[in-house]
């Protein structure tokens, strides 16, 4: 190692086996469902141990994200990955559906819009990530999600249109 370089950082980190997850959606509504990892009764899916998400609330039709912006989300410019933001923001439009779903009903988001508006660091401090319904109907439901700084600031915010449709039986 060269006198220039930084000691190595590292991040370890477990996450529980998604099929758990995907067994649920047969017999548990989407609102239970996410108030039971909301609440700590049942594990996150594996991409939210993965950014180390700091925590969540779920309604009926909006669930809010919570994340520490640190540097493992960073890019090689020294900002929060943008793969990051677009995680945050897809989880929170698609999961305020999927806390309308009755059991036995699952969705997939069929795109992502995405507008960056400022970059994010550790400096930023904790990331609120709010989604909301905009309009949802039988078979497609449009999304959004809306992300901001310690400070309140929009950070970026984001549509997507999702697919509702019967989740396979296991």
């Amino acid at each position: 190692m060269s006198q220039t370089q930084d000691v190595t950082r590292t991040r370890t980190y477990s996450w529980t086996n998604p099929a758990e997850h995907a067994a649920l959606l047969a017999t548990t509504g989407g609102l239970e469902l996410l108030r039971g990892m909301a609440a700590g009764e049942l594990p996150p899916p594996p991409i939210m141990n993965l950014i180390d998400l700091a925590g969540m609330e779920v309604e009926e039709g909006s669930v809010t994200f919570y994340l520490d912006a640190q540097e493992f989300h960073y890019n090689p410019l020294g900002t929060m990955h943008g793969g990051v933001i677009s995680t945050l923001l897809d989880s929170a439009a698609a999961c305020s559906l999927h806390s309308t779903l009755p059991a036995g009903v699952g969705y997939t988001s069929l795109d992502l819009n995405v507008k960056f508006l400022r970059s994010v660091t550790a400096d930023s401090g904790q990331l609120t990530c709010k989604g909301a319904i905009l309009q949802k109907g039988r078979r497609t439901a449009l999304t959004e999600a809306r992300l901001t700084d310690a400070a309140g600031r929009l950070i970026a915010h984001a549509t997507s249109s999702c697919m509702i449709f019967e989740a396979p039986r296991g």
